[in-house]
């Protein structure tokens, strides 16, 4: 274990999303995910968004990996500077996912709440400061031309 604190995410960078509407056969999960995804583009705009899901943040309490875990879910949207190279604020829906803390209360979840924010934005910075950002630009630019290349179609399961 070498960090206090693991994050994991998917991102999606908001200006990528050219359709709002789910597949007609997607599954009841997917649909629920695609209309939170319409929600956070509906309400935040395009513009130095990206929307974090599949995501986790666990915080390692003690150095025993049997003890003191405390693990979130979130999903939601972070935002960047105008220059889009340094995060400065974050909407997310946190849920306690698990733990493994008998000296657990509820005044402590609620502080690590509010961590998580805080963790994922700066996970966020060095995920941008390790060039994923950009390389996560690149890969939709791509996908973009190849759909318009493709009159709209790309294949199955991209």
């Amino acid at each position: 274990m070498h960090r206090w604190v693991e994050i994991s995410f998917d991102c999606l960078p908001l200006r990528s999303v050219v359709r709002l509407d789910p597949p007609l056969d997607a599954s009841p999960k997917l649909e629920a995910k695609f209309l939170r995804i319409k929600s956070a583009f509906e309400k935040h705009g395009a513009f130095n968004t990206y929307y974090l899901h599949n995501a986790s943040c666990v915080f390692h309490l003690t150095n025993d990996e049997n003890q003191g875990l405390i693990d979130f879910r979130f999903e939601g949207t972070v935002f960047t500077d105008s220059d889009d190279i340094r995060p400065v604020r974050s909407d997310l829906t946190v849920r306690l996912e698990k733990e493994d803390c008998d000296w657990l209360n509820q005044s402590v979840v609620d502080w690590f709440f509010e961590t998580v924010h805080h963790a994922v934005l700066v996970e966020f910075g060095r995920y941008i400061a390790a060039g994923d950002l950009q390389r996560t630009r690149e890969r939709m630019e791509s996908m973009e031309k190849k759909m318009e290349d493709q009159q709209g179609f790309v294949g199955m399961y991209l």
